[in-house]
């Protein structure tokens, strides 16, 4: 566990930090003068993130990577949009400052949130903590995720965030095309196997819920001495949509392996000494906590997260490859899309 580590700005997201503090002066109470230290959160693969140091505390600013980017992607107007929703419900939120839509200012979209102090935990198997640590932190995760698939999102402001019919065909033919733009010389059978199967396996969907995109261990800020998550991170994949997207997601450390340098897996750990639930037992605490009697074609979910997930991974080797990613370690994950694939055509064909 660690607070998320902070580096000097990359070379490739340097913008002018005067122009920044000019423009957050008239608009951020206490900002007066527009003074700011800027230093950029490492670890992420797609918004570039920086903590804002201020005369008025500390802020966290996101914005789109430069250069030319993928149709749909990066959309940090849906994260402040989901955020802003979201602050004041039992979701945990970063609170929204302000959005920011013009280019001129920095080169791109940006918005500014509180900066919310917490742990990060990136490895499942959560390695710094006692068996009774971990069994609360997977519970605090899962009543999160609930959380989140409980809100009225009509109610809360979303209506037009997405479509609510037919989410898992418009998601795959999306991820379809993101992958397909993404190909770096040939592109790879077992994906283009995935996607013939899971377009010819779709579940029925029985519920539309707010649909994180991304929700996972690495992605919650944690509660300095308590497991109580603090804020939920990352928006930009967030819409409407079949919340089992999300807990198949969430659940992806069960399918992947342990001790993999890379990978964050939880195949060969032994869960039970660990105090880390199984599958099984995560899926159960979730489907109580939302009424569910159990779960119809979790092998197609699972199967599609996967997928998923490779077809983002390939978006970012090929942002590696064209030098604009967030991450200095962009071009080792591009290279696991491999073992997603693989992975998840085992699930569909086994």
């Amino acid at each position: 566990m660690s607070a998320p580590a902070l580096i000097d700005v990359l070379p490739a997201h340097r913008f002018d930090e005067e122009r920044l503090g000019a423009y957050l002066a008239g608009r951020v109470p206490g900002l007066e003068g527009g003074r700011i230290a800027v230093r950029q959160f490492q670890g992420g693969q797609s918004n570039p993130t920086f903590r804002l140091d201020t005369g008025a505390g500390q802020f966290v600013l996101r914005k789109k990577p430069p250069g030319p980017l993928l149709p749909s992607a990066h959309q940090v107007e849906r994260e402040y949009r989901a955020i802003s929703a979201l602050h004041g419900s039992g979701v945990p939120v970063p609170r929204p400052i302000l959005l920011c839509e013009d280019p001129d200012v920095i080169g791109t979209a940006f918005y500014v949130m509180e900066f919310v102090d917490g742990r990060v935990f990136e490895r499942p198997e959560l390695p710094d903590l006692d068996p009774a640590e971990r069994a609360a932190i997977y519970d605090a995760m899962n009543e999160t995720l609930a959380a989140l698939h409980r809100v009225d999102w009509a109610a809360a402001g979303l209506e037009g965030f997405g479509k609510p019919e037919n989410y898992l065909a418009r998601q795959i033919d999306r991820w379809s095309r993101q992958y397909r733009a993404s190909i770096v010389g040939e592109a790879d059978p077992v994906m283009e196997e995935l996607i013939t199967w899971l377009g010819a396996n779709i579940p029925a969907e029985s519920r539309t819920t707010i649909a994180h995109g991304d929700f996972r261990l690495g992605n919650l800020l944690f509660a300095q001495g308590e497991p109580r998550v603090a804020a939920v991170l990352d928006w930009e994949l967030s819409t409407l949509g079949d919340p089992l997207g999300d807990l198949a997601y969430c659940c992806l450390p069960y399918h992947l392996p342990a001790g993999l340098a890379g990978v964050k897996g939880l195949v060969g750990a032994d869960l039970k000494t660990l105090g880390v639930p199984s599958e099984e037992e995560f899926v159960a605490a979730y489907c109580r906590r939302t009424g569910r009697q159990g779960i119809a074609g979790w092998t197609f979910y699972l199967t599609f997260a996967l997928f998923r997930l490779a077809a983002i991974v390939q978006g970012v080797y090929a942002r590696a490859v064209q030098g604009n990613a967030s991450s200095a370690n962009a071009l080792e994950v591009g290279k696991r899309a491999t073992l997603l694939a693989r992975t998840a055509h085992g699930l569909a064909m086994g």
